[in-house]
This record gives structure tokens, sequence and C-alpha cells, in this order.
């Protein structure tokens, strides 16, 4: 009898510990209705211990980071953790986007489908340093973050619960302003015109213009505002692939070099447009974005490149990156055919280093020139169009016979047996 008895209140401490151990959720938090709602929801009404984390990959300023730790802990989080993710992620990603001078669909430069990733990567580090048994997003079941934050959970925390209240219970924005106020949560329900998501590697808008497959986001929509009108001309110092100065400022890391020219290239009105592209989940969508500084850090690089690479580096990088932007966009940054081709794209940017001249424009940009001690464009072996210093008509003839050899053959075999 004793034994039974000892056996059951060992089971019942057994279940009553895991009830503790369940109720322990790590939330990625963005102090947003959707993770407000998150957090008060699990606070209140399923009584959780809840450890707020939110990860700035660039997008927050100091003031709003400290805004966002208060308005958590009104809500009820036990902790609320800052994560500045801001040298890490260029680390992990954004280097290697420059590396392959990545626009997705050839427009885009995946500004919030890469910072996505980060965010994902350090939110799975935090459940895993308070081992906790639920991670939490705010992801509604419409779009790729939902793909994005699941899959690398899956991967990197397999077995925590992934709790998703606003995908799960299907809630409107009505539902949730409402619940919140009924708890008495004080802010901002105003919904915006448009909804901005700010990183280091741009933003993106939208509205109601980018619901439709028509219309352009008015000059009111986008967060930075034209004001320079006389057009000025910047220097971008690349080393090993890598924008280490602008100007006569030199910088002790890439990340803020992008920001130092964000400032001016951004007022010019550079680097906005609409992308058009395929979502992971299968539907087409339409979003707005302005990336002044990374358009013109990417095409400032791949001018540079185009100088200092072969032929073939350009054809193999161009191949690559293409699949590299794409596999990442889908949210497989930990598909280890990825470090495969930042290897590679890492080893193809040792002579990737020089000046580069830009001219800024209202609304557009131009490439000068280039400046670089590995330039294979170098008048010692002749000047394109005009003289060549490497070989001699003689030469050429010969290259050209033997190099449309094979052809010329395959073309007389034709002929001949279609005259037959």
């Amino acid at each position: 009898m004793s034994q039974s008895i000892e056996q059951t209140n060992t089971s019942l401490q057994q279940e009553v510990s895991k009830l503790v151990k369940a109720s322990k959720v790590v939330l990625g938090f963005s102090g947003g209705l959707d993770t407000s709602y998150c957090a008060k929801y699990f606070t209140d009404d399923k009584g959780y211990e809840v450890h707020s984390v939110v990860v700035n990959t660039g997008g927050f300023s100091p003031n709003e980071l400290q805004k966002i730790e208060e308005h958590a802990y009104k809500l009820g989080v036990k902790t609320h953790t800052t994560v500045d993710a801001v040298k890490s992620y260029y680390e992990s990603i954004i280097k290697y986007l420059v590396y392959g001078n990545v626009l997705k669909n050839n427009t885009y430069p995946l500004s919030v489908s890469a910072e996505r990733l980060s965010q994902a990567l350090h939110i799975a580090a935090h459940v895993k340093k308070l081992d906790a048994d639920a991670v939490a997003h705010g992801s509604t079941g419409a779009g790729n973050d939902q793909v994005r934050f699941d899959m690398i959970f899956n991967i990197m925390i397999p077995g925590v619960e992934i709790i998703t209240p606003i995908r799960d219970m299907k809630l409107s924005r009505e539902e949730e302003v409402e619940y919140l106020k009924s708890k008495g949560v004080e802010m901002n329900f105003d919904k915006s015109l448009y909804s901005i998501n700010k990183g280091l590697w741009g933003t993106s808008v939208g509205g109601k213009e980018t619901l439709t497959s028509r219309g352009m986001l008015p000059e009111s929509a986008w967060p930075t505002q034209v004001t320079k009108h006389q057009g000025e001309e910047v220097k971008l110092h690349f080393e090993k692939g890598e924008l280490k100065g602008v100007n006569d400022t030199t910088f002790d890391h890439p990340t803020e070099a992008i920001q130092y020219l964000q400032t001016l290239a951004g007022p010019f009105g550079i680097g906005r447009d609409i992308h058009v592209g395929d979502t992971i989940i299968g539907i087409k969508g339409r979003v707005g974005f302005e990336a002044a500084a990374p358009m013109v850090i990417l095409k400032a690089h791949h001018a540079l490149e185009k100088h200092v690479l072969t032929k073939w580096q350009l054809n193999w990088k161009d191949q690559l990156a293409q699949f590299y932007g794409n596999w990442l966009h889908e949210g497989q940054i930990l598909d280890p055919v990825m470090r495969d081709i930042e290897a590679f794209l890492e080893n193809s940017q040792q002579h990737v280093t020089g000046d580069v001249f830009v001219q800024l424009m209202p609304f557009h940009f131009q490439i000068i020139g280039i400046e670089s001690a590995y330039d294979l464009m170098s008048s010692k072996f002749g000047k394109y169009g005009e003289m060549n210093n490497g070989w001699s008509g003689q030469d050429v003839r010969g290259f050209s016979k033997i190099f449309g050899n094979q052809t010329m053959i395959w073309n007389q075999v034709k002929e001949s047996a279609e005259n037959k």
C-alpha cells in the first residue's frame, strides 16, 4: 500500500514537473500588435512563464528598444532580452549577398527575408540558453515568415513546441485589439495605412497599392523622404569584396559603412521599387521597398568585379549566387550546400579590392568607374577596339579557325548528309 502511494506521489510530482516546465515560453517580440497579443494571452490566459526577446538587425534605435522593453514588462513577461545582431547578421548573411550581387528577380535585395533568418537563429539560441519548452512567434498563416521561423526552430531546437496563436486561432486585427483593450493594455492601436519593416539591408513598405498587380506607393508612404536634389559623387572603397570606406572615411566594420552610405544616398530617394515575387507557400505577392545603400553597394561591387574577375569566375558566381539568393529566400540558410557556396563566394573575393566612383542623383545613381591594382583592363595588354600588345593578327587568324573547327565540321557533315 505504502509503495503504491509512493509511486502515485512520484507520478504526480513528475506530471506537475512537466506542467511547470511546459509553461516556460520564449516569445520572439517586436512590440507590435501581434506579439503584444501573444505576450498578454500567454501570461494572463495561459499562465505561462514568458521570456520575450527582440533581435535587432539594424531596424531599431536605442530609444525604440527601450520602449519595447518597457512595453514587454507591462504585458507581464518575466524577462526581456535585447539581442544586438547587427554585426552577426552581416557576417552570417549580408556579406554573402554582397559577394554574390544578389537581387531576387533582379530587383529585390532580400531585405526582410534575410533578417528574419537571423532573428530566428538568435531566438532559437535563446530558447536553448533558457532551456525553454516552447517558442512562440506572431506570424499569421498568410506569409513567408511563418515558414522561415518554423523551419529554423524545427532544425535548431527539435522537440520544442512552436506556438503561434495568431495563425492557429485565425485572429483578425480587430479581435486582437478588442482583447488587448479588455485587458487594459495601453498602446497605439491606430492601424497605419502602410506596414513598414526596417533593417540594416533595407526597409519594406506594404500598403493598399501593393495588394493588387497595379499601383505605385505614393510619396508620403516612403519612410525616407527626398530632401536632396543636387547630385553628388561618392567613392566606395572595397577590400576583398567588403565595403570598408566611403569617401575619405574608413570604418571599423562594414555595417558602419552601410549605415553611413544610407544617410548619404537615402535622401535622394534612391533604391525605391516594388518587388513582385513568389512566396514560399506558392502565391505571388508585391511589396514596396527602399534600400539606397544596398542597391548602390551591390551595383558598385558588381562593377568592380567585372574589372578584376575573369570571365568564368563571373559566370559561375552568377549561377551560384542566384541559387543562393533563392534558397535563402525560402528559409534554407542552414542547408549545408549554403556553406559550400559561401566558401566559393568568399574565395572569389581575393582580388575584389579598389575604389568605385558613383554619382548620386534624385531617384537614381550611376557608376562612373573604378580604380584597382587588380584591374584586368590594363593598357599594358592592349586597348579594346584599338590595339593589342599580346598577339599578332596571324595569331588571331589561327585561333579563330581552331576555335570554330568543330562547329565547321558539324555544319559541313550536316550539309553533305542533307544534299544526298
